[in-house]
């Protein structure tokens, strides 16, 4: 009778066998924002069918018939977890595209440009093919087409760069014990500009202001040695960028450390370091080592790191009404960083990187 066909439904059914492995990885599908909600109703199913819940409680506690039910549990025992995801053939929302419109779209915007410009957008697509800017979308999303982004580089050039990079890398892995490694730069041009009217605070819901347009009040030039050892930072503000100020800054070094200690300079190749009088310099103190990056390869020298920190954190977002006061923000930086200061580690190999060039 109808009244024994409903009974039979509503008891439990055997519990659907589930290893502790497909158990979290359908929780961890469940749980996953990113999910589809036609994937997310079927996890659930399987999950309420290995607590042993009956089916026609699984199908009201997920919003589907009981034959739905018995389908995907019969799926599950013989397929596994990743028939959750399948559609079977003939199933499905039929796709309004065909594959030589696909193709077409894909072809062209590998091999072609757009008349009058540099790139595809969504709607110069759609126009040329007749289709909507949401299947221009899917498609380029489907293949990993992003036209509309690129990605700079920059390959060196130097016919030592095997050399020097095996030599700076070195002092980076393995540092001597005599010695310390300091990495050298100049960060010049610093511009002292102060906007050209106050803007306004933070607050909830809005973020801070600036204007656009600024005054400026002259640059100064940082010269930089950071011990990646210890993380500790030395610099010194001139006003101009020439050898004359590399060798003050040199003889700063040489009054921060101890005499008996060996110090090695990590330096690009910027003609201000190889002058004649640094040379001449250089042979009068012979601790000094130089050991030069190959060159289009600033990314060697630690300092670029910290550089980096320095114009995010202080400069960035600054106003300065002299180059003085632009000289006291930098040092402060400098100290500030200096009592937290932390070491800065190396971690690639010289193998990775000319496997990585080799690429190129």
């Amino acid at each position: 009778s109808p009244l024994d066909r409903e009974l039979d439904a509503m008891k439990p059914a055997q519990a659907l066998e589930l290893s502790q492995e497909d158990r979290k990885r359908l929780e961890r599908w469940l749980r996953a924002g990113k999910t589809p909600q036609d994937v997310a109703k079927r996890v659930r199913i399987v999950l309420l069918a290995a607590e042993g819940v009956s089916n026609m409680g699984i199908a009201r506690e997920a919003g589907v018939s009981r034959p739905t039910v018995l389908m995907w549990r019969k799926r599950f025992e013989a397929e596994g977890p990743e028939t959750l995801w399948k559609i079977r053939p003939g199933r499905g929302r039929k796709r309004s595209i065909s594959d030589e419109t696909i193709r077409a779209i894909v072809e062209d915007t590998l091999e072609t440009k757009p008349e009058g410009a540099t790139h595809w957008s969504l709607r110069t697509m759609a126009k040329r093919h007749g289709v909507s800017r949401s299947t221009v979308q899917k498609v380029w999303k489907a293949f990993g087409l992003k036209p509309h982004r690129t990605k700079t580089f920059k390959l060196s050039k130097d016919p030592e760069f095997v050399k020097k990079t095996e030599d700076v890398v070195g002092l980076y892995l393995d540092p001597p014990q005599d010695g310390a490694v300091l990495c050298v730069d100049e960060k010049s041009q610093i511009q002292a500009l102060d906007r050209t009217q106050p803007g306004l605070p933070m607050k909830r819901g809005r973020c801070g202001t600036m204007t656009h347009d600024y005054k400026r009040h002259g640059t100064t030039t940082l010269f930089a040695a950071l011990d990646p050892v210890r993380g500790r930072v030395v610099g010194e503000c001139y006003p101009r960028h020439r050898h004359q100020e590399f060798l003050r800054f040199l003889r700063r070094l040489d009054r921060e450390y101890p005499k008996d200690v060996q110090l090695h300079l990590v330096l690009d190749n910027y003609r201000t370091h190889k002058t004649k009088a640094v040379a001449a310099w250089l042979a009068k103190h012979p601790r000094f080592h130089l050991h030069f990056i190959p060159t289009s390869s600033s990314w060697m020298n630690l300092v670029e790191s910290w550089f980096s920190q320095l114009s995010l954190k202080r400069l960035k977002r600054g106003a300065f009404r002299s180059v003085a006061a632009l000289k006291a923000a930098i040092m402060e930086f400098v100290e500030v960083h200096n009592r937290n200061a932390q070491p800065y580690h190396w971690r690639t190999s010289v193998e990775d990187i000319l496997r990585k060039v080799a690429t190129c």
